[in-house]
């Protein structure tokens, strides 16, 4: 299997780039997230590649990270879900923003992404709900912390000895009016000694 390329990038056109090695041109697929960090063409370049393996096609695809390949791959093995549709999620959310999505078991969040229904949200939470409590590479914790203050929340809940699912629970009674990591924190801890 192919697991990184590092080469010359000749050609971005979202989501396919060509990517040239010693003289062969390697042809990925990629999600948004990682061509948002790619340098300008003609730039040398280091992907961490995926390869699929399908009756009519050898894909490969690329990641600027070890930890949107390895939600990559994790996403492929959900019922129903391909390359294709993983590729989506990729594109359309963080890794971190998918944890915390999953970890609040937030559908409506997932229903935004383009290709992702009510039914598949549900089934990616479910599903992906065990395989997010081992360690990602991009944090030391179990679920990656999702930017923005309900995410630091939530992480600073665990990290408090709270469960997921406790931390989750307490954050979804205090409500949407509170903004700040801080007053969410408070309102959670007041909510759990009630």
């Amino acid at each position: 299997m192919i697991g990184s390329l590092r080469g010359r990038l000749a050609v971005k056109a979202p989501p396919q780039l060509l990517l040239e090695v010693g003289g062969v041109g390697y042809e990925l697929e990629a999600p948004m997230s990682t061509f948002y960090g790619l340098p300008a063409i003609g730039e040398e370049v280091r992907l961490l590649t995926h390869l699929v393996v399908r009756e009519d096609a050898h894909v490969l695809y690329g990641f600027a990270s070890e930890a949107e390949r390895q939600l990559f791959r994790s996403l492929l093995k959900v019922t129903g879900v391909g390359p294709k549709m993983a590729l989506g999620i990729l594109s359309g959310t963080s890794v971190e923003g998918f944890a915390a999505c999953v970890t609040l078991q937030d559908a409506t969040a997932l229903t935004r992404i383009p290709g992702i229904g009510r039914k598949t949200a549900e089934r990616l939470i479910i599903e992906m709900r065990d395989r997010l409590a081992s360690p990602l590479p991009a944090s030391g914790l179990g679920v990656p912390a999702a930017a923005g203050a309900e995410g630091e929340a939530f992480a600073a809940l665990v990290a408090l000895g709270y469960k997921p699912a406790e931390a989750s629970r307490l954050l979804k009674g205090v409500g949407d009016e509170v903004t700040s990591t801080e007053d969410l924190i408070r309102r959670a801890l007041q909510g759990a000694a009630r």
